[in-house]
């Protein structure tokens, strides 16, 4: 995407005739040029989802204007609706404990402008990773987490999250379990990744376990974080091929390369608006 002014609108509403007609027919009428536009109506649940990124022609783009003008289409099919300017990027803040493949891949990705993403903080319960965060000049928080300290821990957690102005929070191998609360207050803004292994082969060694049982497939997913354990709503998944001739090593190894990429991918998808919450899944409008 380049940096010219374009936006993103999104749209959920209940499915219905006449839905892209409409938001068309009133971009164009406002002399703004459709770049991309994608949709899905679920039959399962009635419910319509739009994507469509415009870009101002002649009279720029006026807030305002464009939410006085667009009322009338949003009332009449019930949408919930935004639109997102692609040049103001979203703030993501970061945790992270000792694993440090998948922040170094957000790392070079934000680095490299991959992600057009501003990283205000990263925060971890362990100091492993500070120098990492420090060669990439990214403000480094350490909050340690004990059984007796967690919810003094997660209120620092959320004040570190406010002062960011964090539009994103991102779980790159943060091994702490978030509390319902704090996921309450940020619905489909965190994400976590995790080995595919789950719910089979838990615990400390599951490419250990994994290998033991001569598994043929290792893969990661990325989903939300809600209040039930690693059953949130899946942005992202993918896979890997795996033989008898692997060590746990080499099981471990391929896993730290697949949740990498997984993850990126989910939060560049978050990025750029293409994720809509679905109910138990997710719509993703490519």
């Amino acid at each position: 995407m380049s940096d010219a002014q374009s936006f993103i609108l999104t749209v959920v509403c209940p499915d219905a005739v006449g839905i892209v007609a409409a938001v068309a027919g009133f971009l164009t009428s406002q002399n703004y040029f459709i770049e991309e536009s994608t949709h899905f109506g679920d039959p399962d649940t009635g419910t319509f989802f739009m994507r469509t990124r415009f870009v101002p022609r002649d009279q720029g783009y006026s807030r305002t204007a464009f939410t006085a003008g667009f009322a009338g289409i949003a009332t009449r099919f019930g949408m919930d609706w935004q639109v997102h300017d692609t040049r103001i990027l979203p703030r993501v803040l970061i945790l992270v404990s000792k694993y440090d493949h998948c922040l170094n891949d957000l790392l070079y990705r934000y680095r490299t402008g991959a992600l057009r993403m501003t990283i205000p903080a990263i925060v971890s319960n362990h100091m492993d990773l500070a120098g990492l965060a420090g060669w990439h000049k990214v403000p480094y928080f350490h909050v340690p987490v004990t059984p007796d300290s967690k919810a003094a821990s997660e209120s620092r957690l959320l004040e570190i999250a406010a002062d960011c102005q964090a539009d994103l929070i991102v779980l790159a191998r943060y091994m702490q379990i978030l509390s319902p609360a704090l996921c309450e207050k940020y619905p489909g803004r965190v994400i976590n990744i995790h080995h595919s292994f789950l719910p089979g082969f838990k615990g400390a060694k599951p490419y250990h376990e994994a290998h033991r049982r001569g598994v043929k497939l290792i893969g990661a997913t990325a989903h939300y974080v809600t209040a039930e354990l690693d059953e949130g709503p899946i942005i992202e998944q993918a896979v890997e091929r795996a033989d008898h001739t692997m060590s746990p090593d080499d099981l471990a190894a391929i896993g730290r390369d697949v949740e990498s990429i997984t993850l990126a991918r989910a939060v560049k998808l978050q990025l750029e608006h293409r994720v809509f919450v679905n109910g138990m899944k997710t719509v993703v409008l490519r």
